[in-house]
């Protein structure tokens, strides 16, 4: 049986939110994003960040990874299941659309069946790998 998601309140600070994770390349922290709110002006408090966040995330309305620095955010820019390439650095992402089937073979090779999985792949991006002209090494 399938479940329906939740339905969520229409609020200027969800609206807000949206629009900075919209205008964003990459992922972002609840700090960045209120950060980005405080900066352009938005009053809305932390507490709200992370509220409407957690409120996106359950509809599947963003993307969300854990990186070093903990839960890190996206708009969502698909409907399909994907993966995504983050720059370590800049936090620049691109989703990968990926044939799974190596997944489903390594598992059934040690003899698991997949009930679901979680795959993100962390590096630097070509501006990021690239030195500066300012760098010596």
């Amino acid at each position: 049986m399938a479940t329906t998601p939740p339905a969520t309140r229409h609020s200027a600070q969800k609206d807000a939110i949206r629009r900075a994770l919209n205008a964003s390349t990459g992922f972002l922290s609840a700090n960045q994003v209120h950060r980005l709110l405080q900066d352009e002006g938005t009053p809305v408090g932390l507490a709200t960040v992370y509220r409407q966040l957690g409120a996106l995330a359950q509809i599947g309305a963003v993307d969300t990874v854990t990186g070093p620095e903990g839960q890190l955010f996206r708009s969502c820019r698909t409907d399909s299941h994907h993966h995504h390439l983050i720059c370590e650095n800049c936090g620049r992402a691109e989703d990968l659309e990926l044939s799974e089937d190596w997944i489903l073979a390594a598992a059934a090779g040690h003899g698991f069946t997949v009930t679901r999985h979680v795959l993100e792949v962390f590096g630097l991006c070509a501006d990021c790998a690239s030195p500066s002209p300012d760098s010596t090494y």
